[in-house]
């Protein structure tokens, strides 16, 4: 590097760090903002996320789990929450929310949850055993005048195997499964509450454009998709949130966001490029990492042609450099994942790291397989979207590492929404025989068996195991969290065993923060807990 080089270079950061300050101190509210939310001078947090904004009512969402920790679980809770301030080296627990304790019946079936006293909705009206009945009417019985298909659709993820609800008196609900379900409280966490009143007087058609929840923040307005602005509820249960307002804008190009950050445009940014972290470290950002659940793969179709050979699967997997997609791609942002279970879960197995970087071992088992020269296959990658890092940059090294051992794979492009509505149809977009996503695997426990399990509805590359299902169907049912996770432990290592999909790398969750964004408490979780952020000098 010549020294007008190094000069240029040191100017150009000295700018940005420049700039970054300088829009640092824009994103305080000002006095106005404040006074107009009843505020406490917490300022106002701006949001650069990763993709589209969520549809707002309750549990439709439509923007993955993104959508629901910056929006969805600000506005809402459910009967329970995870508890995301206690402890950052182990994934969260879940606690009390909207229900202050639970007990299951011996039976199994039967749970009886007792509210919390003295909770108001944003709308001032209050919270009862009522207001939860009324919630799971609109979300399950198709003869409720609030419910429609898209809820009713949205809700069975996490409420579909409820059989039967009650209110025994205003303080306690009874709720029934339909079979034992040990993540039962987990689940709650995501059948959210909204307020009885707002519904009515809205209509379920136009709710999504007047969100009411108990949530530590409460609607102010909307630009549908794009950007939504929330106030803090100083009457919220848990004590009032420490920011006045927080905005969260639909940024899906990585360039994009970061510009916003350095322009002052945002104060904080989801999932900033790792090419551009050192620049903003050096303009005085803050870049925050915890491990969580979550693992970015490929699910390959073990139906058909070479990918429904075991051996195929398994040399696929020798044959990519994580370390080197971990490490210098993704700049640390993330770690490889050499086996199914994500690492910070309690399923991860520090003895089964299983596939390492062995081209040699992912030819000998080509040619057992029969494909000495290898195959040609093909591959759908969504361009961005919710937890998916780099995508596009991620499957071009596999493609290379892939190459590398005779395995020629074209790579297809399209939406995230796309993909993931096609996989929810059991299609694959763009008829490949492959699929490239990220995907949090117990976040929550429900979505498990969507993912490992041999009749999901989901397209899950026709993998099906006897024995991962009843390992998985086993632990569900078993209300002992230990028992549950060591059966899970078990279905996991015969996951990786079975290589039905590629398993590439374990996201760290990255997020960069403006100088006086403070207070952030990251969690080993992908859900954040904002009541304690404040923005200010």
């Amino acid at each position: 590097m010549t020294k007008d080089h190094r000069t240029r270079s040191r100017a150009a950061a000295l700018a940005a760090a420049t700039v970054l300050l300088a829009a640092a101190g824009c994103g305080a509210a000002d006095p106005g903002a404040g006074d107009a939310a009843g505020g406490s001078g917490g300022g106002t947090l701006v949001i650069g996320a990763t993709g589209k904004l969520p549809n707002l009512d309750t549990v439709i969402g439509g923007a993955g789990f993104e959508g629901k920790r910056l929006l969805s679980f600000q506005i809402y809770e459910g009967l329970t929450r995870y508890e995301l301030l206690k402890d950052t080296n182990k994934p969260p627990q879940v606690t009390g929310a909207l229900a202050e304790s639970w007990q299951v019946a011996p039976d199994r079936l039967t749970w009886t949850f007792a509210l919390r006293k003295g909770v108001t909705f944003q709308d001032g009206t209050p919270f009862d055993a009522d207001a939860v009945l009324f919630n799971l009417h609109r979300y399950l019985d198709p003869a409720s005048p609030e419910h429609t298909d898209a809820l009713g659709a949205a809700a069975k993820e996490y409420a579909g195997d409820i059989a039967s609800y009650r209110k025994t008196d205003d303080t306690h609900v009874e709720l029934v499964t339909t079979a034992p379900n040990g993540h039962f409280p987990e689940d709650l966490a995501h059948v959210l509450i909204a307020s009885p009143t707002a519904v009515r007087k809205t209509g379920t058609k136009d709710f999504a454009q007047h969100p009411v929840g108990t949530g530590p923040f409460g609607f102010v307005s909307q630009t549908e998709g794009q950007q939504v602005e929330l106030a803090a509820n100083r009457t919220y249960w848990r004590g009032a949130p420490r920011l006045d307002r927080l905005i969260v804008k639909a940024l899906p190009d990585p360039a994009a966001r970061t510009a916003a950050l350095r322009s002052g445009g945002v104060n904080w940014i989801e999932y900033p490029n790792p090419d551009d972290l050192d620049s903003l470290k050096a303009a005085g950002a803050q870049i925050l990492t915890n491990s969580y659940d979550h693992l970015w793969y490929w699910i390959l179709d073990t139906a058909k042609g070479p990918w429904a050979d075991v051996r195929v699967r398994q040399a696929a997997n020798y044959a990519i450099d994580r370390q080197a997609i971990a490490g210098n791609l993704l700049h640390g942002t993330a770690d490889p994942a050499f086996q199914a279970a994500p690492r910070a879960t309690a399923a991860y197995d520090p003895t089964g790291d299983r596939y390492s970087h062995d081209p040699a071992k992912a030819k000998q088992l080509l040619a057992e397989a029969g494909y000495p020269n290898g195959f040609s296959s093909s591959v759908t990658v969504p361009t961005g979207g919710s937890g998916n890092l780099l995508p596009v940059p991620i499957a071009e090294a596999l493609q290379r590492d892939l190459a590398a051992v005779g395995i020629k794979v074209e790579i297809r492009t399209t939406d995230w929404t796309t993909l993931i509505g096609a996989e929810a149809k059991g299609q694959v977009a763009l008829g490949s025989d492959a699929i490239a996503q990220s995907t949090t695997l117990f976040q929550s426990e429900a979505l498990l068996p969507l993912f490992v399990g041999s009749n999901s509805p989901f397209w899950t590359g026709h993998y099906a195991s006897p024995k991962v299902d009843s390992l998985i169907a086993g632990a569900a049912a078993n209300p002992d969290t230990t028992a549950r996770q060591a059966a899970y432990r078990t279905a996991l290592r015969q996951v990786t065993e079975d290589a039905p999909w590629l398993f590439v790398v374990n996201d760290r969750n990255p997020r960069a923060l403006a100088p006086t964004v403070h207070g952030l408490v990251q969690p080993q979780s992908w859900f954040l807990d904002l009541t304690t952020v404040r923005v200010g000098n």
